[in-house]
């Protein structure tokens, strides 16, 4: 019997030793941060759990294959010594897509499509908005990775769960260590500074990030952002089909038709975008990254896009309107932990009030200050308060700080005026202040 090594007993962590159980592996569980919630995932699925301060990385090569949690950083001892010992690294995104290729050639049937997108902001909404196009198409389809339910258990469904479409939220956690994962139809949103806390740099955040195109195969389709020159780098040597997506891109783009402005490709228009819920510029490449996903792949058609853009709504806490008071608009944008993504956010105002500041992730804040004209203030909070503070005196922005979110919500009001929006995006991680910005935009939220 093979042995594996999982390491981190999270949700990943834990859907991966069941999924390894299944496929037959003799698994041993280790974690830096155990407490008694891990301990009883541990005995529930008979695995022995080893605190990682007692966990010998000696012992490494006595594994077959070493399964990292998404949390394990690429400089944790434990991927050090796998590399240096030749044990393959598998995170759960390369090892469901193993079983996958398993599973195909055994029954004789072929594999199922997987459509992925990655990105520095954005993975999110994109990929639950191509589930929704691809059920209004008739599909099977799930959201699968850096969403509730992780690959791994995915593949395994059958009967009446079974799925017949893969949509991958692929993180750079996630591709860093692929080898032989690839997605049929693959989206790169953008690239901006993240996760340099995790990375070795900035160097190893793309390369991880450009594995999507680069695995891929001749018969496959990459498909880029055509305002990010990176992206496009990465996207001109992709071995697969190429295509570009963005506002004035030449192959899916937002143009007029018969009077009014569409979402087009290159077959001609796809749907109005006053069919859209809403449709802020970053809603617009949204939905033109999601079609073009669809459409390349052959599994939706322009009027399924439609159905779906018809009645999507985004995810909570990213930009979510809250309501207005005093003809000023509030909206919590807490999952908006980089600085590329507070940006995108501001772009979307002619006049607002910022709340920003967080933990910081080893990036520069600097990319939020460059449309001073839009803001009408800043609150600074958290950990990274001073360098908000910092970025935004500089451009002649008026700052304040708070202490706790309730003091922020009161000096966002004090300093907007009717007709602004006060916008919590925070441009950090969330973990100074809540366990995760799903807990800080509640939070916010609830005041």
């Amino acid at each position: 019997m093979q042995r594996a090594l999982v390491y981190g007993l999270a949700v990943a962590g834990e859907a991966t030793v069941a999924a390894l159980q299944r496929h037959g592996y003799d698994v041993t569980a280790v974690d830096d941060v155990v407490d008694e919630a891990k301990f009883a995932i541990a005995e529930r699925l008979g695995v022995h759990l080893v605190i990682g301060s007692t966990f010998d990385p000696a012992s490494v090569p006595e594994y077959d294959v070493v399964a990292p949690a998404p949390g394990i950083p690429e400089s944790h001892p434990v991927i050090v010594a796998s590399t240096a010992a030749g044990v393959p690294v598998r995170t759960e995104l390369e090892l469901a897509y193993r079983w996958e290729h398993e599973r195909a050639a055994a029954t004789g049937s072929p594999r199922r499509p997987i459509l992925a997108i990655t990105g520095t902001d954005g993975k999110t909404t994109t990929t639950e908005l191509t589930v929704a196009i691809l059920r209004a198409a008739g599909h099977r389809a799930v959201d699968v990775g850096n969403t509730d339910t992780p690959m791994v258990t995915a593949v395994d469904w059958d009967g009446d769960a079974a799925v017949d479409v893969f949509v991958v939220e692929a993180t750079s956690f996630r591709l860093a260590f692929t080898e032989q994962f690839h997605a049929d139809a693959a989206v790169w949103l953008n690239l901006a500074p993240d996760h340099l806390n995790w990375h070795t740099g900035l160097e190893s955040y793309v390369a991880a990030k450009a594995r999507l195109f680069t695995l891929q195969h001749p018969a496959d389709v990459a498909i880029g952002f055509a305002r990010d020159p990176i992206v496009m780098q990465h996207l001109a040597t992709a071995p697969a089909r190429q295509r570009t997506f963005g506002t004035d891109a030449a192959d899916y783009h937002v143009g007029v038709h018969d009077g009014a402005t569409w979402l087009i490709g290159p077959g001609g228009p796809i749907a109005p975008v006053a069919a859209m819920r809403r449709a802020l510029p970053h809603d617009l490449t949204n939905a033109l990254a999601a079609a073009a996903l669809v459409l390349e792949a052959g599994l939706a058609s322009e009027a399924h896009i439609a159905e779906a853009l018809g009645t999507f709504r985004a995810p909570p806490h990213r930009l979510e309107p809250l309501g207005e008071a005093r003809d000023v608009r509030w909206f919590n944008d807490s999952k908006a932990t980089t600085p590329h993504a507070a940006a995108t956010a501001i772009q979307a105002f002619d006049s607002l009030v910022l709340i920003a500041g967080g933990s910081r992730k080893g990036v520069d804040l600097a990319p939020m200050g460059q449309w001073p004209e839009r803001m009408r203030g800043v609150v600074a909070i958290g950990q990274a308060g001073p360098d908000v503070a910092a970025v935004f005196t500089s451009a002649g922005v008026p700052v304040v700080t708070a202490d706790d979110m309730s003091e922020a919500i009161h000096r966002a009001s004090e300093l907007a005026r009717p007709g602004d929006a006060v916008v919590l995006s925070p441009g950090c991680a969330s973990f100074d202040w809540y366990t995760s910005y799903v807990a800080r935009g509640d939070d916010f939220r609830s005041k």
